[in-house]
């Protein structure tokens, strides 16, 4: 009876298993598309369903909630909202106090109050303070 080490590839870097793990397959059009993180500006969720905003413009649903997929995520991505979860790449502006973050692709998405403090010292470290 052959053990488990036998059954695994070991021509697989562990490189390549990461980077498979966190891309995000989307349905769309009858085909299945892999999302890098790289690739996506901010999620936002409703109940047990994601829409993913993409840098090219496209939007995704996921019947997955954002919860699951932010566990997928890399350190980039930065929950600012109950309903957002947003790629600090792709902050180009804090609004209204930083009540809000501007981004990239035009959209502008709420802080909540209590993420406030939190979201300000991570985009201040990260070098991104950029409003007026």
């Amino acid at each position: 009876m052959k053990n488990f080490a036998s059954f695994t590839r070991p021509n697989l870097s562990e490189r390549s298993f990461a980077d498979s793990r966190s891309s995000i397959s989307v349905q769309s059009m009858g085909r299945t598309i892999f999302l890098t993180p790289d690739a996506i500006t901010f999620l936002e969720g409703e109940g047990n369903y994601t829409f993913i905003y993409t840098n090219t413009g496209k939007k995704y649903l996921v019947s997955k909630t954002l919860k699951s997929l932010a566990e997928q995520l890399n350190a980039k991505f930065m929950r600012v909202h109950k309903s957002y979860l947003v790629n600090a790449d792709y902050v180009v502006a804090r609004l209204e106090d930083d009540r809000m973050l501007k981004l990239s692709c035009g959209k502008e998405v709420m802080v909540s109050r209590r993420k406030i403090k939190e979201i300000t010292c991570f985009l201040d470290h990260s070098n991104l303070r950029i409003s007026a």
